[in-house]
Formats: C-alpha cells, structure tokens, sequence
C-alpha cells in the first residue's frame, strides 16, 4: 500500500469518526420523519453512491444536518448553475479503479488504486435546480404501542430519558442522558426496544459506570465505540426476548469494521466489552 493510499483511508476514517459524534448513524432509523440526509446518497447525475462511500456521506449529512441526498464537486455544481457557499466545508470521498501497467516480465496486468476527490451538499450550493433539494419527512404517528414491562426494565438501570419529537436517537455525553423519538413514531416496539439498547450501552461507557470511553481514547475510538453498541444491542434484546434484526446489525457491524481498516481482533475486543456493558446493565436493573 502507497503512502498516499494510506492517508487516504485515514482521512475517510477521520470523516466518520469526526461524524459519529453527532449521535446514532441514519442508517440505524426504524422510526419515521427525517431531519437529515437519510436517503442513498447520489451523485449530481442521480447514480447512488456505493460502498465506503455511503457510510462516508451518511455520517457527514446526518451530522450537518443536510437533507438532500445529491452531492456534486465545485465544477459540477457550477455547470448546473449553483454557486458553493463561502466559508462551506467539503467532503472527501473515494473513487475506485484500476490502471494497467506493464510488470518486469512485460506482461500487462492491472493495479488497483484509489483517487479522493472533494464533494459538497446540495444543501451547501445555491442556485441549483429545484430536484437537487430535499424535505425532509415529518414524523408519523403509527400508534405503536409500548411494552409496560420493558419499559420497567430501561428505567430502572437509573438512565435519563429525554423524548422529544426530533427524530433522532442518541446518547448526550455531555447531558449523560439518552434521547429518542416517540415510541408511537416507531414502525414496531422491537425497533424502538433495539434503539433504546443501542444507546443504553453507550450510556454504559460512562467515567462513572464502566469508563470505557476513557480506555479506548484514540482517534478510532468512536467507530470501536459503535461495534460495542450494536452487539450490546443484539446480546441485551435477546435476553430481554426481542428478535435482534439481526440483517441490519450485521451491516451496521461491516460497516464500523470497515471504518476501523477490517481490524479483525476488534470485533472480538468489542464483543468483550459489549459483554461487560451488557451485564452492568442488569445489575442496575435488579438493584431497584
């Protein structure tokens, strides 16, 4: 691997971790509305984006807060009219191919390499065309219904719960609380139950309870801080007797793995502490 290659990769994983500040990935929503860019993200001529690409711009739209899905370079913006916003930030994304180069045998064969180029928002561009534009969803009342028991169970871990009707679902370090959409803006009770343990395992990681964030403060500690999460999600609705999804939370994993360069110890060292947050979690729960 080229040392351009290598900061390359860098600086996308950079992209996101600096992203998952912002809360719970849009890729993660089974409720309805929408306040950010949460559909596939496309380029100025409408083709989707694909692979490390989508985590990339997902992470950045949710984020900034962006609600349209386009996003264009500087030039393509300005072919179609559009003028990029002074002082707006771009985003680094990854264009794959190969090139063919003649070996010492003098054969043809074909080297693989990866190009980053910038790209910006429609929502960071005036003057475009009105399709480049999103609104963003509002939320709809399903009429899903809460489970009595589980909500029990979450409550008595001790956890402050915030509910509003921004659709968005994440634990505030800052507040150490936990915030979610309305239960009744949930396609089904699983998915809510799944969320809520989703972030209930980050609200784990406090100094005060298991200081996980503290031994895991590097530069990757966030997208190592995700895996921890969505397993801990998947161990704590199975003993709760909620059929994890688990198609979803295998991508979901894929996906942080792959921000995190495929390290393949740290889905074990994740699994591990997962495992922990889960088991503090019932310890809570049963002492009140």
């Amino acid at each position: 691997m080229t040392k351009a290659t290598f900061d390359l990769h860098e600086q996308i994983t950079a992209q996101i971790i600096e992203a998952i500040e912002a809360g719970c990935p849009p890729w993660r929503k089974p409720w309805t509305g929408s306040s950010k860019g949460t559909s596939l993200p496309l380029r100025h001529n409408g083709e989707p984006y694909r692979g490390i690409n989508i985590l990339v711009l997902w992470s950045i739209a949710s984020a900034k807060g962006y609600t349209s899905a386009r996003w264009l370079t500087f030039k393509q913006a300005k072919e179609l009219g559009g003028c990029v916003r002074k002082g707006e930030k771009s985003a680094t994304v990854v264009k794959f191919g190969t090139i063919e180069r003649e070996n010492e045998q003098g054969e043809e064969e074909k080297i693989p390499y990866a190009k980053g180029y910038r790209v910006f928002n429609a929502d960071q561009i005036d003057g475009l065309p009105a399709e480049y534009y999103d609104i963003p969803a509002p939320a709809e009342n399903l009429g899903t219904e809460a489970d009595p028991d589980l909500d029990a169970f979450f409550a008595a871990t001790g956890m402050i719960l915030n509910t509003t009707a921004e659709p968005r679902a994440f634990y505030d370090v800052q507040k150490d609380q936990i915030h979610m959409p309305p239960i009744e803006t949930f396609h089904e009770a699983a998915g809510y139950y799944g969320t809520l343990a989703h972030e209930l395992t980050h609200w784990t990681g406090a100094k005060h309870r298991l200081a996980r964030f503290e031994r895991f403060n590097d530069r990757k500690a966030y997208a190592f801080e995700e895996l921890v999460a969505e397993i801990g999600n998947c161990m704590l609705c199975a003993t709760l007797g909620l059929l994890p999804d688990f198609a979803q939370s295998g991508a979901y994993i894929d996906g942080w793995l792959t921000a995190l360069k495929e390290d393949k110890r740290a889905i074990f060292k994740a699994a591990s502490e997962a495992q922990k947050a889960v088991d503090f979690i019932y310890i809570k729960a049963e002492k009140c």
